[in-house]
């Protein structure tokens, strides 16, 4: 059920280039948890783990498939805590069945409510070859038509699969293609090094469209896999940084972790006090 997959620079006297890794760090991307992280710790207390998470120093959440079952009066309860916090709720994660005409208007109900701009798919579900593929693209295409009159931006989140290539093309290929460029890539970091991809490379090949990404790393080490730490795996932090706010758009950082040699929360700690020193 709780499965995501089902559940700054001085001013100097000669000019930088426009966003060499020093000036990057005078433009401000607020960074967030995907709240996947403390799965266990949300299941217990909602109100508490969100509280804990803003008092580490996030500037944000991403929700995932669970906010769905909430009423409005919790989402607004939850709107109410975000506000006092300070943070924002960056995106939700969703699973595929809320993007069906029939539940799509809910979903946008609460992301109003809570204030998340950006509904992400995290998961395709099952699909069958390329047109199936081009199935989920219409789908999604389908939602961003509605998302955008409520003031909002459909989205979709890679795993592994997205990135393995069927008769030659990738299926996160065929979503790029077959989707309207205001529907967001949201790149998961980690799946896409593990599966030998280039994340640089994908991001300036769809500019503006990777607004959000996954902050998650990963290790070729097989002890340590995506137990590794953010910044402590095989990902180039600092490129991905200048390429996804150089072509990217990047407009939000969420730090994910789905294991680790820490408890959920030193590790969403130690997650953010590495992406600060590296974000430097």
């Amino acid at each position: 059920m709780i499965s995501r997959r089902s559940f700054l620079a001085a001013p100097t006297a000669l000019a930088l280039p426009a966003l060499s890794l020093p000036a990057l760090a005078a433009k401000k991307v607020p960074v967030g948890l995907e709240l996947f992280s403390v799965r266990d710790q949300l299941k217990q207390d909602l109100m508490g783990t969100v509280t804990a998470v803003a008092k580490m120093g996030y500037d944000g959440v991403e929700f995932f498939s669970p906010y769905y079952d909430w009423t409005p009066a919790q989402a607004k309860d939850m709107r109410k805590l975000l506000d006092d916090l300070g943070i924002k709720a960056l995106s939700t994660h969703n699973s595929a069945k809320n993007f069906a005409p029939e539940n799509l208007a809910k979903a946008i109900e609460l992301n109003q409510i809570i204030g998340s701009k950006l509904v992400v798919m995290a998961s395709a579900g099952r699909v069958e070859g390329l047109d199936g593929w081009k199935q989920v693209a219409e789908r999604l295409s389908s939602a961003s038509d509605k998302l955008k009159a409520s003031g909002m931006r459909a989205g979709f989140h890679n795993h592994q699969l997205e990135f393995k290539p069927i008769d030659g093309t990738k299926p996160i290929e065929v979503l790029a293609k077959n989707t309207p460029k205001d529907v967001v890539l949201q790149l998961d970091i980690g799946t896409c090094i593990e599966t030998g991809n280039d994340p640089i490379a994908w991001i300036n090949a769809n500019p503006g469209r990777i607004r959000s990404l996954h902050c998650k790393d990963w290790s070729s080490d097989p002890a340590k896999g995506y137990k590794a730490l953010f910044g402590e795996g095989a990902a180039p932090w600092k490129k991905v940084f200048e390429a996804a706010e150089k072509t990217g758009g990047v407009e939000s950082y969420l730090v994910e972790q789905e294991g680790s040699d820490f408890t959920p929360f030193e590790t969403a700690q130690r997650c953010l006090a590495n992406f600060k020193k590296l974000r430097s």
